[in-house]
């Protein structure tokens, strides 16, 4: 998640959202990993079911996509070229996320809520502007 959480970074997550399904797209979230279900991943929502995604990188010369299918999402890393995320496990089911990050406590200097995605490639739609 470099640039936005480096190592030794302390963040505060809670787990309510998840429960209440308000988890939403530029979230960063912990999730297991689809990999290794003993180890967590540090990911930000990049996007919900039905959300269409861009899977090809900026220099390809042809675009690919796909839906985020239903009970899953899709997670990118804030650092994509060094990033294990859904564009290489696909999207993920919702039930593997553990919680919703909100805070960088450590250390003091950035304390603080989270920035947005230096990558700018979460897209709001126009439905997601109608539900703010």
């Amino acid at each position: 998640m470099e640039p936005t959480i480096v190592n030794h970074d302390v963040v505060f997550s809670e787990r309510m959202s998840r429960h209440l399904c308000k988890i939403q797209k530029g979230d960063i979230v912990i999730a297991k990993s689809p990999f290794d279900p003993n180890m967590n991943v540090c990911k930000r929502v990049i996007g919900l079911e039905g959300d269409k995604i861009c899977t090809s990188g900026p220099l390809d010369l042809f675009k690919t996509h796909t839906y985020v299918p239903k009970g899953h999402v899709w997670l990118e890393g804030d650092n994509l070229r060094n990033s294990t995320d859904s564009r290489s496990y696909g999207p993920i089911p919702y039930a593997l996320i553990r919680g919703r990050v909100c805070l960088k406590l450590w250390p003091p200097h950035s304390f603080g809520t989270l920035s947005e995605s230096p990558t700018r490639r979460i897209i709001k739609t126009q439905n997601d502007s109608d539900s703010d």
